[in-house]
């Protein structure tokens, strides 16, 4: 084989024609080679009916004839005689008419014992029988009418398909039975079988489950043959196979080199390794595994190639949406990393630990934050404790609306505005408050929130105002109670104008005060009180820890599979 390697079709296609013609022409080199093509016209060498004259049992046309010369001579006891030599159910069938002389049925005159199934009969035990009678399925498939069509018009009957079924005494059967029938002296002589036996059922099932076929390519006759799972899967009519040079022009252009080189090594004798090669079926690329055969005579020249190719489609196809899939996971996973980083940043920047100002002041504060998603690691939840330059600490607690990075943009909005309005001299916890809620009114990209906002002065009185947010608990005494509400006002960014009110609680050394989210307290199914008052039964079994040990002692009481939102901590414990 040459080693070169085409590289289109084209040329692929005539490589192979050299080839092939080389092939042929070592063949033609030892073979035997009738050089008459046939008798001539009236040497009296031709077969009887070739000169175009009837043979004696009076079959018109050529091609038959009977070869008795002598004597009184019975054409159907000739043609009966034929009859064992068919290995196919044959039989000789006699149109019965009716009285205006239309073909209403056959008379079964001869038949051999083949059977075209193990549960019909064979046609030598039909003798003298109707057709309607010994098949009387072939009533509904026509039968009759294709076998009178024979002898009306003179043409054979070539592969006639009937669906035939019948009614037997151990249940119903079917199968498809293709007939061939000629005319032969005013009568029919008919063979049919099986479309397919046993075996070829089980091939084709094979086939079928296996998405597979086979195909053989005669190099010196030019015949090719096709199974009909390799027609299946070209999406082409079985009695018309593609030869190896129209293979060509399926294969899809960075793919012809491979089979070019597939093709032939085999051509030459070689048995190549499988390949896959991908072809255009009807405008669909499909890939197919194909392994291949020489077949070799003992001169050592190839006359024949075996490719059997296995559709490969649907496994290229799902590994391809597997691969896919295996990058978006990559991107997703690469992208929520990327939002832990910044997630991470942000929470380091926007919800800080205490400051040791706080310390200074005779307050110890401890934060925790529990986002929903595992992977977030901040979300809506905010707090806000620091000391003011008038002396007050501002300790604030908030929740801006969703989860993830979507919320750490009203989460900043919120608590940098408030950062920015606390500084306001002698301003109140309800006035702050009013402020931030006339900035989320007024911004139409804006979405509710809840807070708490509230000062402690030099005095320990904690002076706070509330917008839609669970009330803070106390613990003194080893006893945890809500602190009261009734002046809570609406949510944030619900009702412009509104003035929110204040309320003062006077805090005492010892006192823990406890700010917390609704994600620590909101249940689905549940109503928030109880959830608050199961969160005052955890404080309340806190007494004499510090704030961090008491948000320690929270999380182990509530498993996170519990939270159904982020929820944020603020503790506060007056020494």
């Amino acid at each position: 084989m040459s080693p070169f390697v085409p590289q289109d079709p084209d040329t692929l296609k005539q490589l192979l024609a050299r080839e092939v013609k080389a092939l042929r022409e070592a063949a033609r080199h030892d073979a035997g080679v009738r050089l008459d093509e046939g008798p001539a016209p009236g040497s009296g060498a031709e077969p009887a009916g070739a000169a175009g004259e009837s043979c004696r049992c009076g079959a018109a046309g050529p091609g038959h004839g009977c070869g008795d010369e002598g004597g009184e001579h019975d054409p159907w006891a000739c043609v009966c005689a034929t009859l064992p030599a068919i290995p196919l159910s044959a039989a000789l069938f006699t149109p019965e008419q009716d009285e205006a002389g239309r073909t209403v049925d056959f008379t079964v005159t001869a038949g051999n014992h083949v059977r075209a199934a193990e549960w019909l009969e064979a046609p030598d035990r039909q003798i003298g029988r109707r057709l309607l009678e010994v098949q009387p399925g072939a009533a509904v498939g026509g039968l009759v009418e294709a076998l009178d069509s024979v002898l009306r018009t003179g043409r054979a009957l070539k592969s006639y398909a009937l669906d035939y079924t019948e009614q037997r005494s151990d249940g119903l059967h079917r199968t498809k039975l293709l007939y061939d029938a000629a005319a032969c002296g005013g009568k029919v002589l008919a063979t049919w079988r099986a479309a397919h036996n046993r075996m070829e059922l089980l091939s084709l099932d094979a086939q079928y489950i296996a998405s597979m076929g086979w195909g053989t390519w005669d190099l010196l006759s030019g015949e090719v043959t096709w199974s009909e799972g390799l027609s299946s899967i070209f999406r082409n009519d079985p009695s018309r196979p593609l030869s190896l040079a129209d293979l060509c022009d399926t294969v899809l252009l960075e793919d012809v080199p491979r089979f070019g080189k597939f093709l032939l090594a085999l051509v030459d004798g070689e048995e190549p390794p499988g390949a896959e090669i991908r072809f255009s079926v009807l405008g669909e690329v499909r890939t197919l595994q194909l392994v291949g055969h020489p077949v070799i005579a003992t001169d050592g020249v190839p006359w024949s190639v075996h490719i059997i190719a296995r559709d490969l489609t649907s496994q290229v196809r799902s590994r391809q949406r597997l691969a896919a899939t295996r990058r978006q996971s990559d991107w997703l996973r690469e992208q929520a990393a990327a939002e832990r980083r910044v997630a991470s940043a942000l929470r380091e920047a926007l919800l800080p630990t205490h400051s040791a100002e706080l310390a200074q002041a005779g307050l110890s504060v401890a934060a925790a934050y529990l986002p929903v998603e595992a992977d977030s690691a901040v979300g809506g939840d905010w707090y806000k404790c620091r000391v003011l330059p008038d002396g007050r600490i501002l300790l604030a607690i908030g929740d801006a609306c969703g989860h993830g990075l979507r919320a750490v943009a009203r989460m900043a909005q919120q608590r940098h505005a408030l950062a920015g309005l606390a500084h306001a001299p002698g301003t109140h916890a309800g006035q702050l408050t009013t402020w931030l809620n006339e900035l989320l009114c007024a911004d139409p990209a804006a979405e509710t929130a809840t807070g708490i906002i509230g000062h402690i002065d030099r005095d320990r009185r904690f002076r706070w105002a509330c917008a839609g947010h669970p009330a803070p608990l106390l613990l003194r005494d080893g006893a945890a109670s809500a602190l009261d509400t009734a002046h809570r006002g609406p949510l944030f960014g619900l009702l412009p104008g509104h003035e929110y009110g204040t309320a003062t609680v006077e805090l005492r050394p010892g006192d823990l005060l406890l700010l917390y989210t609704d994600g620590m307290v909101e249940r689905r199914g549940e109503d928030i009180t109880d959830g608050i008052e199961h969160l005052a039964k955890v404080l309340a079994g806190c007494g004499g820890l510090g704030p961090q040990d008491t948000l320690d002692r929270i999380m182990e009481a509530y498993t996170p599979e519990e939270n159904e939102d982020d929820t944020c901590l603020l503790a506060l414990s007056v020494g």
